[in-house]
């Protein structure tokens, strides 16, 4: 049973080509297959999370970290009484628009494109699932319902001051009220997010060796799990206690979530999606305390991973591949697969950010090196 401000697909403002419903599946349903069928999420498997896809295969990628979202906000959604399918979309396409090498070749790749409008990951998603996806005979992208695109628009929230072109295009078509909050089933996919990669990246750092269980036993939340564990199950091998003790953080997360959300809405007064969206603040949130005992995780992993001279080296290199990469083909367009040739400057440039952002890790590095 779903709550009376959760979203309902019946009560859908449709698809920008109208289509005929279908017999087995909700439009929300449809939205996330299409998602899941589609070129741009498939390569998400060979784009980097934090660590460069060929560096090691247990570490997460674009794509594991888009499933892992989504399981999450299934399990939060649910718990809310919100519309599991709608946020499940939400958080599987999230990260659609990254570059490869992740938030570097997405800084590199803005960088850039500052003389043509820039370049945001956020926006790009929406491109590619209204444009770029060209496989269907009646539409370009995927036609997905305003809902999901809704929520891929807003999810971190209103959209004010300047518009992404790409976000903007994709607006002027089909109006997704950029000043206001978001369902909550896309507010849900934002804290997933959040949830997701604070655990896995302390996971990924782990297994890296970027730092070991000792150095993170002060920070909080995950100094009382480790010791929970212990506690529990003496002289338990390294892998097992790793395991064991990063479950609990995910489950204090998610029970923080669940509870401060459950009390907003509660006292929000909504009594539909669209309350939710004209309240003019957000319903899903970590609460104040735990939100600070996140900053500090945060802060350690700052400096300790993200900016790990081993982390940081790569990151040096991959920016210096988007970038030549652009300049290449801003200097020769031929080289370009056919199709890919705009005409003027301002178009060009636009083609070639699909391009490049549109390529694998692996694939950059292929390219620039034959280049």
């Amino acid at each position: 049973m779903l709550a009376k401000y959760a979203s309902k697909p019946e009560d859908s403002r449709g698809r920008l080509v109208e289509e005929g419903s279908s017999a087995h599946r909700s439009s929300f349903q449809r939205d996330r297959d299409r998602i899941i069928h589609s070129t741009a999420f498939r390569r998400l498997k060979h784009k980097t999370q934090v660590f460069v896809e060929h560096e090691g295969d247990h570490f997460r990628t674009r794509l594991t970290h888009s499933i892992e979202v989504a399981q999450v906000a299934r399990t939060i959604a649910g718990a809310l009484g919100l519309n599991e399918e709608l946020t499940e979309a939400v958080a599987l396409a999230h990260d659609l628009g990254h570059t490869p090498f992740g938030h570097t070749g997405e800084d590199a790749l803005d960088e850039c494109m500052q003389p043509y409008g820039g370049f945001d990951h956020n926006a790009q998603a929406i491109r590619i699932v209204t444009a770029l996806e060209r496989h269907y005979a009646g539409f370009d992208g995927l036609n997905l319902t305003w809902e999901t695109l809704e929520g891929l628009a807003k999810h971190n929230g209103p959209v004010i001051g300047d518009i992404p072109y790409a976000l903007a295009e994709a607006n002027a078509a089909f109006d997704l009220e950029l000043h206001s909050y978001a369902s909550a089933e896309a507010q849900v996919a934002a804290l997933a997010d959040d949830i997701a990669y604070n655990n896995h990246d302390l996971d990924d750092g782990l297994r890296a060796g970027l730092f070991v269980a000792e150095d993170i036993l002060h920070l909080p939340i995950v100094g009382p799990c480790f010791a929970e564990v212990d506690a529990r199950y003496p002289e338990l091998d390294p892998d097992r206690r790793r395991h064991e003790a990063l479950r609990r953080v995910f489950g204090v997360m998610v029970e923080d979530v669940l509870s401060e959300s459950a009390g907003r809405l509660a006292n929000s007064g909504a009594g539909s999606a669209q309350d939710i969206r004209n309240l003019g603040r957000p319903v899903v949130q970590f609460s104040t305390g735990l939100w600070e005992e996140l900053k500090e995780i945060r802060a350690f992993l700052f400096g300790h991973m993200y900016r790990h001279e081993t982390v940081k080296k790569m990151r040096v290199e991959t920016a210096q591949v988007v970038r030549e990469l652009f300049m290449a083909f801003m200097a020769d367009p031929a080289r370009l697969p056919e199709g890919w040739q705009g005409e003027g400057e301002l178009a060009q440039a636009r083609l070639i950010s699909d391009y490049i952002a549109g390529m694998t890790d692996r694939y950059a590095l292929q390219l620039h090196q034959k280049l």
